[in-house]
């Protein structure tokens, strides 16, 4: 296979090093930031951590109900990319408003708004993929976008960081800029994303119909319908939603976890930078892998591989630690999503690929309400973080069982294709 990608596999390929600028921040000094704002507002340690997991939860659930209904009306016929823009707006002017909100609660506001339009544009970015590859380079494009994405991301984050680390050098203050950070985030974001509005088109649509809006609800119910018949693509929506719950909570968490256990800010900053300067090698080669290794061995791979670093995250109390488990998050994260995301585009119809990422993203974002929400009310009702943690380690196992299920399922449907 040609490992070279083609002009329109490299413009879908740059929204990633775009939006995932935007996801860097969020992992590493927006919680930051907001422990800065909530220090100042009296909140504890342990508040802190619970009010940014309900933030994180109560966005992935606005997203996770959407997610359906913008993805069924996106495969209509030229519907896609308006609607796709309208999310990329929505999240980088919400991206820069956050600069202008002074105290935690109104800031938890608008991070709840970017965090939406950032979610729900991936629903769209996402089902893409049949349009600007073939089947059999998905997982290689797919961990493309990933691995460029991690790397891409460290410029505007290493500026950023300099920025607001240096700002009493500067002479600024840390609010002004934190601004100045989430400007420059928004812009990359932005200016990312024009090649793939250049080059983008829709190969695989569902025809308008009179009634676009209504006729979407209706294709909800019908591809609800068929996702209970197919047996395969249920079981991996099932397997999906418990272990990328898991990957999602340690993304979502791992900056505030680390903040709260009290662990050195520019340390912990340092840290996930590493984290994606490990990513962006170790994607490709799980790119390069998946020639030659089934995705779905792959998948379990990482899946049990996360399940050790949840069990190693309960017990971390220094920042040597702190980075251990950076390294090895970034070893396996670009994996695990680039070939979930690929895998899932095999099995499903290319036309209605956006209603099918759509209900994806109810396993996805809607695990990931359901993960941070675990973690956020164990370590308020026990007064212990780590136990809150170690509850991730749980969603693994139940992942992994279900998915080498889905899998068996698979291969019997392409078994009885054949034959």
């Amino acid at each position: 296979m040609n490992f070279k990608l083609t002009k329109s596999e490299r413009n879908w390929v740059l929204y990633d090093v775009g939006n995932s600028a935007f996801t860097l921040l969020i992992a590493t000094i927006i919680p930051i930031y907001f422990n800065y704002l909530a220090e100042s507002g009296g909140l504890s340690s342990v508040e802190y951590l619970a009010y940014w997991g309900y933030a994180a939860s109560a966005a992935t659930f606005v997203v996770a109900l959407l997610g359906p209904i913008l993805g069924t009306l996106a495969d209509t016929k030229g519907f896609k990319k308006p609607i796709f823009a309208l999310s990329l707006f929505v999240g980088a002017v919400a991206c820069i408003c956050m600069g202008f909100a002074k105290q935690w609660l109104a800031f938890l506001i608008v991070f709840l708004i970017a965090k939406i339009g950032y979610s729900g544009s991936l629903i769209f970015y996402d089902s893409m993929l049949s349009d600007v590859t073939t089947e059999e380079r998905m997982d290689h494009v797919s961990s493309q976008g990933y691995a460029w994405g991690y790397i891409g991301s460290c410029i505007p984050f290493v500026v950023c960081l300099v920025i607001v680390l240096g700002s009493g050098k500067l002479g600024i203050s840390m609010e002004t800029a934190m601004a100045v950070s989430f400007v420059i985030v928004a812009l990359w974001w932005v200016l990312m994303t024009v090649p793939l509005f250049q080059s983008y088109r829709q190969k695989y649509y569902i025809e308008k119909q009179p009634h676009a809006v209504t006729e979407s609800f209706r294709r909800i119910g019908r591809a609800f319908g068929n996702i209970r018949k197919e047996k395969r693509i249920f079981m991996f929506l099932l397997a999906f939603f418990f272990y990328i719950d898991g990957v999602y909570t340690i993304i979502d968490m791992a900056t505030a976890y680390g903040s709260a256990l009290g662990l050195d800010s520019t340390g912990l900053l340092l840290a996930l930078l590493v984290t994606q300067i490990v990513a962006f090698p170790c994607c490709i080669i799980f790119g390069r892998l998946a020639n030659k290794y089934s995705a779905d061995l792959l998948i379990t791979v990482c899946i049990f591989a996360y399940l050790g670093i949840a069990v190693f995250a309960m017990f971390l109390t220094t920042q040597s630690q702190f980075w251990a488990m950076a390294v090895l998050v970034g070893m396996f994260q670009g994996g695990i999503q680039a070939l979930s995301r690929s895998y899932f585009t095999r099995i499903i119809p290319a036309e209605q690929s956006g209603e099918y990422f759509g209900f994806l993203d109810i396993c996805g974002k809607g695990a990931s309400f359901v993960g941070t929400t675990i973690v956020s009310l164990v370590s308020q009702i026990t007064g212990d973080i780590s136990k809150g943690v170690g509850m991730i380690a749980v969603l693994f196992v139940i992942g992994a069982i279900l998915f080498r299920y889905a899998v068996k399922l698979n291969a019997n449907v392409i078994a009885g294709k054949s034959s």
